[in-house]
Protein backbone atom coordinates (compact mmCIF):
# COMPACT_ATOMS: atom_id res chain seq x y z
CA UNK A 1 0.00 0.00 0.00
CA UNK A 2 1.96 2.91 -1.03
CA UNK A 3 2.60 5.54 1.85
CA UNK A 4 -0.64 7.78 2.76
CA UNK A 5 0.79 11.62 1.67
CA UNK A 6 1.39 14.51 5.10
CA UNK A 7 -0.36 16.89 2.86
CA UNK A 8 -3.92 15.96 3.69
CA UNK A 9 -3.14 15.88 7.39
CA UNK A 10 -1.49 19.02 7.89
CA UNK A 11 -4.60 21.39 6.69
CA UNK A 12 -7.09 18.98 8.82
CA UNK A 13 -4.99 19.78 11.80
CA UNK A 14 -5.06 23.29 11.35
CA UNK A 15 -8.33 23.05 10.71
CA UNK A 16 -9.33 21.64 13.52
CA UNK A 17 -7.56 24.29 15.19
CA UNK A 18 -8.48 27.07 14.02
CA UNK A 19 -12.20 25.78 14.94
CA UNK A 20 -11.26 25.27 18.72
CA UNK A 21 -9.67 28.92 18.13
CA UNK A 22 -12.71 29.84 16.79
CA UNK A 23 -14.41 29.20 19.77
CA UNK A 24 -12.87 31.31 23.16
CA UNK A 25 -15.87 30.75 24.75
CA UNK A 26 -16.27 27.22 24.61
CA UNK A 27 -17.08 25.09 27.71
CA UNK A 28 -18.19 21.79 28.46
CA UNK A 29 -22.04 21.51 28.87
CA UNK A 30 -23.64 18.70 31.08
CA UNK A 31 -26.85 17.80 30.27
CA UNK A 32 -28.96 16.73 33.41
CA UNK A 33 -31.96 14.63 32.43
CA UNK A 34 -34.45 14.13 35.42
CA UNK A 35 -35.21 11.27 36.37
CA UNK A 36 -38.71 9.96 35.11
CA UNK A 37 -40.52 9.59 38.05
CA UNK A 38 -43.49 6.40 37.30
CA UNK A 39 -46.60 6.47 39.32
CA UNK A 40 -46.08 4.30 42.40
CA UNK A 41 -49.09 3.90 45.45
CA UNK A 42 -47.51 2.37 48.43
CA UNK A 43 -49.43 -0.77 49.66
CA UNK A 44 -51.32 -0.92 52.24
CA UNK A 45 -49.58 -2.57 54.97
CA UNK A 46 -51.76 -5.68 55.17
CA UNK A 47 -51.66 -6.50 51.56
CA UNK A 48 -47.68 -6.21 52.21
CA UNK A 49 -48.23 -8.85 54.94
CA UNK A 50 -50.61 -10.98 53.36
CA UNK A 51 -47.31 -11.33 50.82
CA UNK A 52 -45.60 -12.36 53.02
CA UNK A 53 -47.35 -14.80 54.43
CA UNK A 54 -48.24 -16.18 51.06
CA UNK A 55 -44.54 -16.23 50.16
CA UNK A 56 -43.59 -18.22 53.64
CA UNK A 57 -45.93 -20.82 52.82
CA UNK A 58 -45.41 -21.09 49.43
CA UNK A 59 -41.64 -21.92 50.98
CA UNK A 60 -43.04 -24.80 53.49
CA UNK A 61 -44.21 -26.47 50.92
CA UNK A 62 -40.63 -25.93 48.41
CA UNK A 63 -38.55 -27.35 51.67
CA UNK A 64 -40.44 -29.76 52.94
CA UNK A 65 -39.37 -32.71 51.09
CA UNK A 66 -35.64 -30.09 48.83
CA UNK A 67 -33.79 -33.25 50.69
CA UNK A 68 -35.64 -36.32 50.90
CA UNK A 69 -36.81 -38.87 48.06
CA UNK A 70 -33.94 -41.09 48.16
CA UNK A 71 -36.12 -44.25 48.19
CA UNK A 72 -35.44 -44.90 52.11
CA UNK A 73 -38.82 -44.49 53.42
CA UNK A 74 -38.14 -45.52 57.12
CA UNK A 75 -35.00 -43.10 56.98
CA UNK A 76 -36.82 -40.38 55.71
CA UNK A 77 -39.28 -40.30 58.18
CA UNK A 78 -37.23 -40.30 61.13
CA UNK A 79 -35.31 -37.09 59.61
CA UNK A 80 -38.53 -35.49 58.05
CA UNK A 81 -39.95 -35.24 61.43
CA UNK A 82 -36.78 -33.78 62.76
CA UNK A 83 -36.55 -31.31 59.83
CA UNK A 84 -40.30 -29.91 59.82
CA UNK A 85 -40.03 -28.07 62.34
CA UNK A 86 -36.68 -27.09 62.59
CA UNK A 87 -34.59 -24.24 62.87
CA UNK A 88 -32.81 -24.92 59.75
CA UNK A 89 -36.17 -25.18 57.55
CA UNK A 90 -37.13 -21.85 58.82
CA UNK A 91 -33.69 -20.12 58.20
CA UNK A 92 -34.47 -21.97 54.66
CA UNK A 93 -37.82 -20.55 53.93
CA UNK A 94 -36.86 -17.29 55.41
CA UNK A 95 -34.11 -16.42 52.99
CA UNK A 96 -36.35 -16.62 50.11
CA UNK A 97 -39.88 -14.99 51.78
CA UNK A 98 -39.45 -11.48 49.80
CA UNK A 99 -37.75 -10.74 47.06
CA UNK A 100 -34.63 -8.59 46.16
CA UNK A 101 -36.87 -5.84 44.66
CA UNK A 102 -39.88 -5.99 47.80
CA UNK A 103 -38.28 -3.20 49.73
CA UNK A 104 -41.78 -3.04 52.05
CA UNK A 105 -41.66 -7.29 52.37
CA UNK A 106 -38.24 -7.01 53.64
CA UNK A 107 -39.09 -4.01 56.19
CA UNK A 108 -42.09 -5.52 57.20
CA UNK A 109 -40.03 -9.14 57.95
CA UNK A 110 -37.32 -7.25 59.90
CA UNK A 111 -40.10 -5.80 62.28
CA UNK A 112 -41.82 -9.33 62.42
CA UNK A 113 -39.14 -12.01 62.39
CA UNK A 114 -39.36 -12.82 66.50
CA UNK A 115 -42.82 -12.66 66.21
CA UNK A 116 -42.23 -15.32 63.27
CA UNK A 117 -39.51 -17.18 65.41
CA UNK A 118 -42.53 -17.15 68.01
CA UNK A 119 -44.94 -18.63 66.18
CA UNK A 120 -42.65 -21.33 64.52
CA UNK A 121 -41.77 -22.83 67.93
CA UNK A 122 -44.48 -21.86 70.08
CA UNK A 123 -47.53 -20.91 68.22
CA UNK A 124 -48.43 -23.73 65.45
CA UNK A 125 -50.18 -25.62 67.27
CA UNK A 126 -53.11 -23.04 69.05
CA UNK A 127 -52.68 -20.49 65.72
CA UNK A 128 -52.46 -22.66 62.79
CA UNK A 129 -53.06 -19.88 60.63
CA UNK A 130 -50.01 -17.70 60.16
CA UNK A 131 -51.73 -14.79 58.49
CA UNK A 132 -55.03 -14.06 61.40
CA UNK A 133 -52.20 -14.72 64.05
CA UNK A 134 -49.48 -12.31 62.43
CA UNK A 135 -51.17 -9.47 60.16
CA UNK A 136 -54.50 -9.33 62.54
CA UNK A 137 -53.42 -10.60 65.94
CA UNK A 138 -49.91 -9.43 66.43
CA UNK A 139 -49.43 -6.87 63.60
CA UNK A 140 -52.91 -5.61 63.63
CA UNK A 141 -52.28 -4.64 60.31
CA UNK A 142 -55.62 -6.22 59.10
CA UNK A 143 -59.10 -6.92 59.38
CA UNK A 144 -61.51 -10.51 58.99
CA UNK A 145 -62.92 -10.15 55.40
CA UNK A 146 -66.15 -8.15 55.54
CA UNK A 147 -64.71 -5.61 57.86
CA UNK A 148 -62.67 -2.65 57.59
CA UNK A 149 -61.13 0.52 60.16
CA UNK A 150 -59.10 0.15 63.54
CA UNK A 151 -61.97 -1.25 65.16
CA UNK A 152 -62.35 -3.53 62.10
CA UNK A 153 -66.38 -2.73 62.11
CA UNK A 154 -68.34 -4.28 59.55
CA UNK A 155 -68.38 -2.71 56.18
CA UNK A 156 -71.88 -1.31 54.99
CA UNK A 157 -74.49 -4.29 54.30
CA UNK A 158 -72.75 -6.23 56.60
CA UNK A 159 -69.84 -8.65 56.89
CA UNK A 160 -71.31 -11.42 55.61
CA UNK A 161 -71.89 -9.52 52.20
CA UNK A 162 -70.64 -6.01 52.70
CA UNK A 163 -72.13 -3.56 49.60
CA UNK A 164 -74.50 -6.10 48.71
CA UNK A 165 -72.43 -7.81 46.70
CA UNK A 166 -72.62 -5.16 44.42
CA UNK A 167 -69.78 -3.08 45.43
CA UNK A 168 -66.50 -2.51 46.77
CA UNK A 169 -66.16 -1.46 50.83
CA UNK A 170 -63.24 0.75 51.00
CA UNK A 171 -60.48 -0.51 53.06
CA UNK A 172 -62.53 -3.65 53.49
CA UNK A 173 -60.07 -5.82 55.59
CA UNK A 174 -57.70 -3.59 55.98
CA UNK A 175 -56.97 -1.10 59.12
CA UNK A 176 -57.70 1.66 57.35
CA UNK A 177 -60.20 3.05 54.49
CA UNK A 178 -63.67 4.81 55.10
CA UNK A 179 -65.83 1.60 54.64
CA UNK A 180 -67.76 3.83 52.15
CA UNK A 181 -69.58 1.60 49.37
CA UNK A 182 -67.59 2.04 46.16
CA UNK A 183 -71.08 0.65 44.18
CA UNK A 184 -71.30 -0.94 40.78
CA UNK A 185 -72.80 0.98 37.91
CA UNK A 186 -76.80 1.09 37.99
CA UNK A 187 -76.43 0.06 42.03
CA UNK A 188 -76.41 3.07 44.16
CA UNK A 189 -77.66 4.14 48.22
CA UNK A 190 -75.47 3.73 51.45
CA UNK A 191 -74.92 -0.21 51.28
CA UNK A 192 -75.32 -0.72 47.01
CA UNK A 193 -79.01 -1.49 48.17
CA UNK A 194 -81.04 0.78 45.77
CA UNK A 195 -80.65 1.10 41.96
CA UNK A 196 -78.91 4.03 40.77
CA UNK A 197 -79.73 7.28 38.86
CA UNK A 198 -81.45 5.90 35.26
CA UNK A 199 -81.88 2.48 36.52
CA UNK A 200 -84.80 0.94 37.78
CA UNK A 201 -85.58 -2.43 39.49
CA UNK A 202 -86.06 -5.11 37.10
CA UNK A 203 -85.68 -7.69 39.88
CA UNK A 204 -85.85 -8.08 43.79
CA UNK A 205 -86.11 -10.42 46.54
CA UNK A 206 -84.60 -10.92 49.63
CA UNK A 207 -81.33 -11.47 48.89
CA UNK A 208 -81.01 -10.47 45.12
CA UNK A 209 -81.52 -6.80 43.31
CA UNK A 210 -81.08 -6.21 39.93
CA UNK A 211 -81.01 -2.90 38.24
CA UNK A 212 -81.52 -2.28 34.46
CA UNK A 213 -81.21 1.19 32.53
CA UNK A 214 -84.08 3.56 31.75
CA UNK A 215 -85.05 4.48 28.79
CA UNK A 216 -82.34 7.34 27.28
CA UNK A 217 -83.57 10.60 28.81
CA UNK A 218 -84.94 9.61 31.88
CA UNK A 219 -83.77 9.72 35.07
CA UNK A 220 -86.06 7.97 36.93
CA UNK A 221 -88.43 5.69 35.72
CA UNK A 222 -90.44 2.28 36.56
CA UNK A 223 -89.40 0.58 33.56
CA UNK A 224 -87.53 0.40 30.26
CA UNK A 225 -90.45 1.82 28.14
CA UNK A 226 -90.15 5.27 26.33
CA UNK A 227 -93.50 6.05 28.60
CA UNK A 228 -92.03 4.65 31.86
CA UNK A 229 -90.45 7.76 33.11
CA UNK A 230 -90.94 9.69 36.32
CA UNK A 231 -88.02 12.34 36.39
CA UNK A 232 -86.53 13.57 32.68
CA UNK A 233 -82.21 14.34 32.55
CA UNK A 234 -81.33 17.79 32.30
CA UNK A 235 -82.77 19.42 28.73
CA UNK A 236 -85.74 17.42 28.82
CA UNK A 237 -89.50 17.92 29.89
CA UNK A 238 -92.05 15.37 31.50
CA UNK A 239 -95.39 15.11 29.64
CA UNK A 240 -97.41 12.36 29.77
CA UNK A 241 -94.67 10.02 31.55
CA UNK A 242 -92.62 11.12 28.43
CA UNK A 243 -89.53 13.03 28.28
CA UNK A 244 -89.53 15.27 25.54
CA UNK A 245 -86.64 17.85 24.20
CA UNK A 246 -87.44 20.92 26.20
CA UNK A 247 -86.28 23.48 23.75
CA UNK A 248 -83.89 26.76 25.75
CA UNK A 249 -86.23 29.23 24.56
CA UNK A 250 -88.95 27.28 26.53
CA UNK A 251 -90.44 27.57 30.57
CA UNK A 252 -92.04 24.18 30.45
CA UNK A 253 -93.43 23.04 27.66
CA UNK A 254 -96.46 20.46 25.74
CA UNK A 255 -93.90 18.55 23.62
CA UNK A 256 -90.70 18.81 21.83
CA UNK A 257 -88.98 22.28 20.29
CA UNK A 258 -89.47 25.77 20.69
CA UNK A 259 -92.96 25.32 19.24
CA UNK A 260 -94.21 23.83 21.97
CA UNK A 261 -93.53 26.08 24.81
CA UNK A 262 -95.94 26.95 27.80
CA UNK A 263 -94.06 30.37 28.42
CA UNK A 264 -91.15 31.58 26.97
CA UNK A 265 -87.26 31.65 28.69
CA UNK A 266 -85.88 35.35 29.39
CA UNK A 267 -84.39 36.94 26.46
CA UNK A 268 -86.81 34.91 24.07
CA UNK A 269 -90.50 36.37 22.99
CA UNK A 270 -93.58 34.84 21.72
CA UNK A 271 -94.01 34.99 18.05
CA UNK A 272 -97.17 33.05 16.61
CA UNK A 273 -97.46 29.73 18.36
CA UNK A 274 -92.99 29.98 18.90
CA UNK A 275 -90.56 31.89 21.20
CA UNK A 276 -87.20 33.08 19.35
CA UNK A 277 -84.25 34.78 20.31
CA UNK A 278 -84.51 38.68 20.95
CA UNK A 279 -81.57 40.72 19.76
CA UNK A 280 -80.85 42.79 22.31
CA UNK A 281 -78.21 44.78 20.49
CA UNK A 282 -80.98 46.46 18.67
CA UNK A 283 -81.58 48.42 21.55
CA UNK A 284 -78.36 47.46 24.64
CA UNK A 285 -75.33 49.86 24.51
CA UNK A 286 -72.46 48.65 25.62
CA UNK A 287 -71.01 51.18 28.47
CA UNK A 288 -67.15 51.10 27.76
CA UNK A 289 -65.67 53.06 25.51
CA UNK A 290 -64.51 50.78 22.42
CA UNK A 291 -66.72 48.24 23.17
CA UNK A 292 -69.57 46.68 20.63
CA UNK A 293 -72.61 44.09 21.63
CA UNK A 294 -72.57 40.71 20.55
CA UNK A 295 -75.96 39.20 20.30
CA UNK A 296 -76.29 35.43 21.93
CA UNK A 297 -78.53 32.64 22.38
CA UNK A 298 -80.94 34.46 24.72
CA UNK A 299 -78.85 37.01 26.07
CA UNK A 300 -75.58 39.30 24.64
CA UNK A 301 -72.52 40.74 26.09
CA UNK A 302 -69.90 43.35 25.51
CA UNK A 303 -66.43 42.51 23.98
CA UNK A 304 -63.53 45.09 22.57
CA UNK A 305 -64.04 46.56 19.19
CA UNK A 306 -61.52 45.30 16.23
CA UNK A 307 -58.63 46.56 16.98
CA UNK A 308 -58.75 46.50 20.58
CA UNK A 309 -58.07 43.90 23.44
CA UNK A 310 -59.24 43.98 26.74
CA UNK A 311 -56.63 45.03 29.50
CA UNK A 312 -57.58 45.68 33.25
CA UNK A 313 -61.13 46.05 32.35
CA UNK A 314 -61.16 48.36 29.56
CA UNK A 315 -60.50 47.88 26.07
CA UNK A 316 -57.15 49.30 24.65
CA UNK A 317 -55.61 49.59 21.49
CA UNK A 318 -53.36 46.42 20.48
CA UNK A 319 -50.09 47.40 19.65
CA UNK A 320 -48.91 45.56 16.28
CA UNK A 321 -45.37 44.28 16.61
CA UNK A 322 -42.50 45.00 14.84
CA UNK A 323 -41.24 42.40 12.76
CA UNK A 324 -38.10 41.10 14.68
CA UNK A 325 -34.95 40.45 12.87
CA UNK A 326 -33.36 36.45 12.28
CA UNK A 327 -30.69 37.34 15.13
CA UNK A 328 -33.11 39.32 17.42
CA UNK A 329 -33.68 36.77 19.66
CA UNK A 330 -30.06 35.54 19.94
CA UNK A 331 -28.18 36.61 22.95
CA UNK A 332 -24.48 38.13 22.78
CA UNK A 333 -22.64 35.72 23.14
CA UNK A 334 -24.41 33.15 21.22
CA UNK A 335 -23.53 35.74 18.37
CA UNK A 336 -20.06 36.11 18.92
CA UNK A 337 -20.23 31.87 18.90
CA UNK A 338 -21.81 31.99 15.52
CA UNK A 339 -19.37 35.04 14.26
CA UNK A 340 -16.39 32.56 15.55
CA UNK A 341 -17.85 30.11 13.81
CA UNK A 342 -18.03 31.37 10.71
CA UNK A 343 -14.61 32.47 10.34
CA UNK A 344 -13.56 28.56 11.74
CA UNK A 345 -15.32 27.38 8.60
CA UNK A 346 -13.35 30.13 6.60
CA UNK A 347 -10.00 29.54 7.96
CA UNK A 348 -10.55 25.51 6.86
CA UNK A 349 -11.43 26.29 3.21
CA UNK A 350 -8.48 28.25 3.08
CA UNK A 351 -6.79 25.58 4.80
CA UNK A 352 -7.67 23.59 2.11
CA UNK A 353 -7.05 25.66 -0.83
CA UNK A 354 -3.57 26.34 0.77
CA UNK A 355 -2.79 22.28 0.59
CA UNK A 356 -2.73 22.23 -2.57
CA UNK A 357 0.32 24.44 -2.88
CA UNK A 358 -0.75 28.13 -3.63
CA UNK A 359 1.50 30.40 -2.04
CA UNK A 360 -1.24 33.13 -2.14
CA UNK A 361 -3.83 30.86 -0.24
CA UNK A 362 -1.02 29.66 1.76
CA UNK A 363 0.19 33.04 2.97
CA UNK A 364 -3.61 34.28 3.62
CA UNK A 365 -4.53 31.26 5.69
CA UNK A 366 -1.30 31.67 7.71
CA UNK A 367 -2.58 35.53 8.60
CA UNK A 368 -6.01 34.37 9.21
CA UNK A 369 -4.70 31.52 11.64
CA UNK A 370 -2.39 34.62 13.37
CA UNK A 371 -4.94 37.16 13.57
CA UNK A 372 -7.51 34.58 15.03
CA UNK A 373 -5.32 33.14 17.41
CA UNK A 374 -4.01 36.90 18.19
CA UNK A 375 -8.30 37.50 18.91
CA UNK A 376 -8.14 34.56 21.02
CA UNK A 377 -5.27 35.20 23.49
CA UNK A 378 -6.58 39.06 23.64
CA UNK A 379 -9.81 37.76 24.74
CA UNK A 380 -8.47 35.30 27.26
CA UNK A 381 -5.92 37.41 28.51
CA UNK A 382 -8.74 40.20 28.99
CA UNK A 383 -10.61 37.49 31.14
CA UNK A 384 -7.44 36.72 33.21
CA UNK A 385 -6.77 39.87 33.78
CA UNK A 386 -10.63 40.79 34.85
CA UNK A 387 -10.81 37.56 36.81
CA UNK A 388 -6.94 38.87 38.49
CA UNK A 389 -8.74 42.41 39.36
CA UNK A 390 -11.68 41.14 40.65
CA UNK A 391 -10.16 38.19 43.11
CA UNK A 392 -11.66 35.49 40.82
Amino acid sequence: MAPRSSRGIAPALLCGLSLFLGFPGLVWVQISVPPQSSPHTEAHPCHTCRVLVDSFNKGLERTIRDNFGGGNTAWEEEKLSKYKDSETRLVEVLEGVCSKSDFECHRLLELSEELVESWWFHKQQEAPDLFQWLCSDSLKLCCPSGTFGPSCLPCPGGAERPCGGYGHCEGEGTRGGSGHCDCQAGYGGEACGQCGLGYFEAERNASHLVCSACFGPCARCSGPEESHCLQCKKGWALHHLKCVDCAKACLGCMGAGPGRCKKCSPGYQQVGSKCLDVDECETAVCPGENQQCENTEGSYHCICADGYKQMEGICVKEQIPESAGFFSEMTEDELVVLQQMFFGVIICALATLAAKGDLVFTAIFIGAVAAMTGYWLSERSDRVLEGFIKGR
